[in-house]
């Protein structure tokens, strides 16, 4: 056997957190300072800031500006475009027909999702990013255009202008884009969330999407509106995945929804969301009853495999065993097509690796 040096058992140590702080902590950035933090808790005016420009030059950027200040309005954040008038943070909106590049951007966290800048995208898009006092925050989110070359996309439409064309995908893709929630979310502002959570005729797609943030704030104010939302068929998926970011106050919920719940989708988010919750606070807690599911003969694969990781997110020696009698039921069934059976063994694979570290560092 190969024996581990200390350095190296450190840096894998490292490497750990650092993955489960990017997981975690996406959407209230921990490399704020308390002064900033504090000012971010306090942005109540945010002045927009404008840019659009064409093959031709600038062009008129107000639809934009109009835009962004009806998103955030909707929030309760009131808005100034004039720069001399006082504001607490300033958003700024670039919209182009043809994206300048920018420099490569940072790897991990939000530089890994869908709307994050693509370096490789040159063609129709806006970039959002915003100011708190003089400091450039590293926050940026980008809407692209389905085509990359707005010539060709206006001829195919019929449309003389190519910019002109560019701009009006654009300013239909910005006005759908809900920037206004992220910026909430970013800012730490649970409050403006619930609002819209609260708000009569706010759509479920919205609902989901502010339940998911208002899980990576880990929010304790959020918890009575999730338990609420535990009772819509629709939302309960999402809130009981958040449940398990705020914190040990929804761990009774959730085992109580493992435990009792008859919808598989609901038993599975149950289970992720004590696996967050487990890992985050190291609450032994959660052991019991995923251990319960998991050697219940009649638990759903796709459950198993959700109890599974959760498992292996709080390593602990009760799990050992149990993990290895269904690593050994699941590699005698052969069925090579099957994705779930292969999500499952991944999963208990995973797991066991995690929790039976006996001999991993000796």
């Amino acid at each position: 056997m190969i024996r581990r040096t200390a350095p190296v058992f450190i840096l894998l140590l490292l490497l750990g957190l650092i993955s489960l702080a990017s997981e975690s902590g996406w959407a209230y950035r921990e490399y704020f300072t308390p002064q900033q933090k504090e000012q971010l808790a306090k942005v109540q005016t945010v002045m927009v800031e404008a840019i659009a420009l064409t093959d031709k030059g600038a062009v008129n950027a107000r639809p934009f500006a109009d835009i962004a200040s009806q998103g955030l309005g909707e929030l309760g954040y009131a808005v100034v475009t004039d720069e001399s008038k006082p504001h607490d943070a300033v958003f700024k909106v670039k919209c182009e027909q043809r994206k300048t590049w920018e420099g490569t951007t940072s790897m991990g966290g939000d530089a890994d999702l869908p709307d994050s800048p693509s370096r490789i995208w040159k063609g129709p898009a806006c970039q959002m990013s915003y100011v708190l006092g003089s400091m450039q925050i590293k926050w940026q989110k980008e809407v692209r255009t389905s085509f990359e070359d707005a010539v060709d996309a206006a001829k195919k439409a019929n449309v003389a202008d190519p910019g002109d064309y560019a701009m009006e995908q654009l300013k239909e893709l910005l006005g759908r884009y809900d920037f206004p929630l992220l910026l909430a979310a970013e800012w730490g502002h649970a409050d403006r969330l619930l609002k819209v959570l609260d708000t009569q005729g706010t759509s479920q797609l919205r609902k989901l999407k502010v339940i998911s943030l208002l899980g990576a704030l880990m929010s304790d104010e959020a918890l009575p509106m999730l338990k609420e939302a535990l009772k819509d068929k629709d939302l309960a998926k999402e809130a009981a995945v958040a449940l398990g970011n705020i914190g040990r106050d929804g761990i009774p919920l959730l085992i109580n929804i493992l435990k009792t719940s008859n919808q598989i989708e609901l038993q599975a988010a149950a289970a992720k969301g004590l696996g967050q919750v487990g890992g985050l606070h190291g609450d032994p807690a959660i052991v019991p009853p995923l251990l319960e599911k998991l050697q219940d003969p009649k638990t759903d694969w796709a459950v198993l495999t959700e109890v599974a990781w959760a498992l292996g997110k709080l390593p602990d020696k009760r799990s050992i065993d149990p993990l290895y009698a269904l690593d050994k039921k699941l590699q005698a069934i052969r069925d090579p097509d099957n994705l779930v059976l292969k999500k499952l063994k991944e999963a208990v694979f995973w797991a066991i690796k995690q929790c039976d570290t006996w001999d991993q560092y000796s």
